[in-house]
């Protein structure tokens, strides 16, 4: 018997955009006990934390800087790990696409290791033509490596940080 549709309701939480009113995401694929979480929430809460620990280091409240900082050296991985997350199905993240909500469960079965492989590079913040010359220096066959590259589509999956273009 299939699964009745779940409704995920996104609220844009990027105050940068307020005619943005609450988008619907239809997915079957969002199980029930994953609470959809925001990537942007979640950030706020590493910043402060990051920002308390250098604070507590320190003596004294570092500020806004401190969280630029963290941003400056840590969003983009960050985002990587949240994004890696999402297509594994373990946690659905609101801003990004509901259709690559556990894309890796679907796709690429047969090619585990190549994936895995693919995924630690990306994951330490290499990117696509990295994974090419790595492919291409070790020999492995070019194909399934643009095949999957294309499906996971990192250039396409990037998110900005709401300081980005202050």
């Amino acid at each position: 018997m299939p699964r009745a549709q779940r409704v995920v309701q996104v609220i844009p939480m990027n105050t940068s955009f307020p005619d943005a009113g609450p988008l619907l995401c239809y997915d079957n694929r969002v199980p029930d006990p994953v609470a959809p979480k925001s990537v942007h929430n979640d950030c706020i809460e590493e910043e402060n934390r990051h920002k308390w620990i250098e604070s507590q280091k320190v003596g004294y409240d570092l500020g806004e800087g401190c969280i630029r900082d963290w941003v400056k050296r840590h969003w983009t991985g960050y985002l990587r790990a949240r994004w890696v997350e999402h297509l594994q199905g373990k946690q659905f993240w609101i801003e990004l696409d509901c259709g690559d909500f556990g894309l890796l469960q679907r796709e690429f079965i047969d090619q585990k290791a190549l994936l895995d492989s693919i995924l630690d590079q990306l994951k330490s913040g290499k990117e696509n033509l990295h994974v090419i010359f790595w492919a291409v220096n070790s020999g492995i066959p070019i194909d399934p490596v643009h095949e999957i590259l294309e499906a996971l589509d990192v250039n396409s999956r990037r998110l900005c940080h709401r300081f980005d273009g202050m």
